[in-house]
C-alpha cells in the first residue's frame, strides 16, 4: 500500500504539468527537432559558396535543412559508402524503364518525396512541376519543415529509353 506522501504527490503532480496543453483545433509545430548548421553549396558552380572574405558560407536553421534537401536530391542512393542506406534518391532506376512521361513524372514525385521525408525536419513535399527538354525532365517541388518553413527545390532526371 503506497504511503500517504506518495498518494498526495500523485494527486498534486498533475496540477503543474510540464508540457503545454494543446488548444483544440490549433496546430502545434515540432520544435524538438534540431535543425543544426551546414555549409552552403553553389550547385551551379559545383563548389562551396564563399563569403566576401573568402570563407565557406554557412547556413543555420531552415537554410541548413534546405541544403540537406538539395544535397539528398543530388546524391544517388547506395553509391557512396559514407552515406547511410536511407540517404539519397534512386532516379537512375528510371533510366531505360520505358515509362511514359506521365509515369516518369509520377515516379519522380514518389522518389523525391520518399527521399526528403526521410529527414525528421521535413513535414511535407508537394507542388511538383515538370519541364521536359528532350529526354531530360526538370522538376521543382515545394518542401515544408516541421517548423512550417517552406522552400523550393529543383532537380533533373534523364529518361533514356
Amino acid at each position: 500500500m503506497p504511503s500517504s506522501c506518495a498518494r498526495w504527490w500523485a494527486r498534486v503532480a498533475n496540477l503543474f504539468p510540464t508540457e503545454e496543453a494543446a488548444v483544440e483545433g490549433a496546430e502545434t509545430l515540432d520544435t524538438s527537432v534540431s535543425f543544426g548548421r551546414s555549409f552552403r553549396f553553389d550547385w551551379d558552380a559545383g563548389e562551396f559558396a564563399l563569403t566576401p572574405t573568402g570563407r565557406i558560407a554557412g547556413a543555420e536553421g531552415a537554410g541548413a535543412w534546405l541544403e540537406w534537401c538539395a544535397k539528398a536530391l543530388q546524391t544517388e542512393r547506395y553509391r557512396y559508402l559514407v552515406y547511410s542506406r536511407g540517404y539519397g534518391q534512386e532516379f537512375d532506376s528510371l533510366i531505360g524503364s520505358g515509362l511514359s512521361r506521365a509515369a516518369v513524372e509520377s515516379e519522380i514525385a514518389r522518389i523525391a518525396t520518399e527521399t526528403l521525408m526521410a529527414d525528421p525536419r521535413t513535414a511535407s513535399v508537394g507542388s511538383f512541376s515538370y519541364e521536359w527538354e528532350r529526354d531530360r525532365c526538370l522538376f521543382t517541388c515545394e518542401v515544408t519543415s516541421v517548423r512550417d518553413e517552406t522552400g523550393t527545390l529543383q532537380g533533373s532526371v534523364v529518361n533514356v529509353g
